[in-house]
């Protein structure tokens, strides 16, 4: 199957693609800076006073801004974060990836395949949108899994796995790969637990910081994914293979940051900044395209679409295979941290 195309001049004039596609790298910086704000924030709020409501809620709003630097990472990889190229790997990778156990670069080269067989038999990506619909309580355990760490738990394992290499390598060239695959972000995370151990709030870096990353990030990761490509209406329509969700203040708090939930506008100019979706999803929403949009009105009913299927088909062995390709190294691969988008 081949996909349609649509370019950029089928809906916006020449002023407006020069004004959208334009990379302003303070707004880049902005966005990163008010990310580790409120990770920050939420840090001092727990240490300020500690009880459960807090901690919490603090779970949820630094996992979403560990989702927050995964978007950003990947605005990187497109080149939006700054129209200087060594600036916008410098600040996609050492205060977005690293962090977070990803890498720009690797993550680009899988990426790029995914905009370029969206929806198709060789989209990376595939494996992410085409299990679904699937039956509520199918989603139920899935939701347990990501929400108690085995999800992560599954997704780290595996890539430190690859990055340790195959056992028959000598024990130098593992090292060196090891490096080569880890090494800066085991240092980024190494300054992130020196920096919460001088601030006196060394308990921050586990509970904190990894809690999140293993278990509301993985949630709203999923969510996210489900949401962008899972039950589209048209695989071979670019207005229709993709879809946008609107976003409340909470949906944008905990699920959604910085505009991801702009997903059809991505997809097409996928060199705008995260920052000019909304613009371009106001000029489509005018133009003779907006009812071919593939558009929904918040999460939750995105939602009810993905689990849509009957529950006499609930399948529960399906995800002992699932199990074994993560353990495998095969589903979660150094380029695929970030999956999606």
């Amino acid at each position: 199957m081949t996909a349609l195309r649509m370019r950029a001049r089928d809906f916006l004039n020449e002023d407006q693609l020069i004004a959208v596609r334009e990379r302003v790298t303070w707004k880049g910086i902005a966005l990163i800076a008010h990310a580790w704000a409120l990770i920050f924030g939420s840090i001092a709020l727990v240490a300020w006073w500690p009880n459960p409501l807090t901690f919490l809620l603090a779970v949820g709003i630094i996992g979403s801004r560990q989702l927050g630097l995964a978007i950003l990472m990947h605005d990187g990889a497109h080149g939006c974060l700054s129209a200087d190229e060594k600036v916008n790997l410098a600040l996609s990778q050492w205060f977005c990836a690293y962090p977070i156990f990803a890498e720009t670069r690797a993550y680009r080269r899988y990426h790029l395949k995914h905009h370029a067989h969206t929806q198709q038999d060789n989209d990376p990506d595939l494996i992410l949108s085409a299990p679904f619909p699937i039956t509520s309580v199918s989603y139920r355990r899935k939701f347990l899994r990501d929400i108690t760490g085995q999800t992560g738990y599954q997704q780290r394992k595996a890539q430190f796995l690859n990055a340790l290499g195959p056992k028959e390598w000598p024990l130098a060239r593992r090292a060196a790969h090891f490096q080569e695959k880890l090494g800066p972000q085991l240092v980024a995370n190494a300054v992130l637990f020196a920096g919460l151990a001088a601030a006196g709030v060394w308990w921050a870096y586990p509970l904190l910081w990894l809690l999140p990353l293993m278990t509301w990030q993985m949630v709203i990761t999923r969510i996210r994914n489900i949401a962008e490509h899972a039950v589209v209406p048209d695989s071979s329509d670019p207005l229709r293979n993709t879809r946008t969700t609107r976003a409340n203040f909470f949906e944008r708090l905990f699920i959604a940051p910085y505009y991801v939930n702009y997903h059809l506008e991505h997809h097409l100019l996928f060199y705008v900044p995260c920052y000019n979706l909304p613009r371009v999803h106001r000029i489509l929403s005018e133009s003779r395209y907006a009812g071919r949009m593939e558009v929904q009105p918040n999460y939750a009913s995105v939602m009810r679409l993905a689990t849509a299927r009957p529950s006499h088909e609930d399948r529960p062995g399906d995800f002992a295979s699932a199990s074994r390709r993560a353990r495998a190294g095969k589903e979660v691969g150094d380029d695929q941290q970030a999956g999606g988008f």
